[in-house]
């Protein structure tokens, strides 16, 4: 069993997706080496996409497989969450079909609740023993949530405002935390955001007590609009603030 921790100090890692950048890892061994480097920055949780050998994000068991052994060998006893985004496979069907094809499981997966057929794939997993993290990047992906009788069976809600323009993504956030109240859901939260603006959603979640993601899925850019050299930069950055501005 790995070690849980408080919400309010939770620091995910989130390594890679379809992101632009020299660091971006894509085999299992440049993720791993930069799982390693954000664990010892301080992340918690490690979440990224695996690909395939022609640089591709896929849900096709070999790579799954493989990058997962590479990851835990160099980070033992950290939770690993996978994409089930259907930017990886939009057809409902084969993105299931290939999840449920998984023999090496992570401990987690990110879920987003507006996309079709996201519940059977949370059901499936839930089915596995793997933890749901249920990405929230819009109010009406809240009232998905509460219409697919998953809440109370989730390990988590992900906070996931996709605003550039950090006054427009603070907004959002806001609105999606309100109507996550409104419906009573008490799961823990962790917010993160997209390229500069993910710091001021940073900030204003560690004040508001909840915990925080950042890496190259989220952003290239450090605080200040530079160019972050990898994924433990961004993660000690962002540990610096959960420091900074943490209860």
């Amino acid at each position: 069993m790995n070690t849980p921790v408080s919400p309010e100090s939770l620091l995910h890692a989130a390594l890679n997706g379809g992101r632009d950048h020299p660091a971006t890892p894509r085999t299992p061994k440049a993720i791993a080496d930069e799982a390693a480097a954000a664990v010892a920055a301080g992340a918690q949780v490690i979440h990224f996409h695996p690909f395939d050998a022609s640089g591709r994000q896929t849900f096709d068991d070999v790579a799954v497989s493989a990058t997962l052994r590479e990851v835990r060998a160099v980070c033992p006893g950290i939770p690993i969450s996978l994409s089930t985004s259907a930017e990886i496979e939009p057809d409902p069907q084969k993105r299931l079909t290939l999840i449920a094809g998984w023999t090496e499981l992570p401990d987690l997966v990110s879920a987003n609740q507006g996309e079709a057929g996201i519940r059977e794939v949370c059901e499936m997993l839930i089915g596995r023993g793997v933890g749901i993290e249920a990405g929230l990047l819009s109010v009406d992906d809240v009232t998905s949530f509460v219409g697919s009788g998953l809440t109370d069976r989730c390990e988590r809600v992900l906070v996931e405002t996709t605003e550039t323009d950090p006054d427009r993504a603070l907004t959002d956030a806001a609105a999606i935390e309100r109507v996550i109240a409104e419906a009573d859901i008490e799961l823990p939260q962790v917010h993160h955001g997209e390229g500069i603006a993910s710091w001021v959603v940073n900030a204003r979640a560690i004040r508001r007590g909840h915990g925080i993601r950042t890496g190259l899925e989220d952003t290239p850019v450090l605080v200040d609009g530079s160019q972050a050299a990898g994924n433990g930069e961004l993660v000690a950055v962002a540990a610096g603030l959960l420091a900074e501005l943490g209860s």
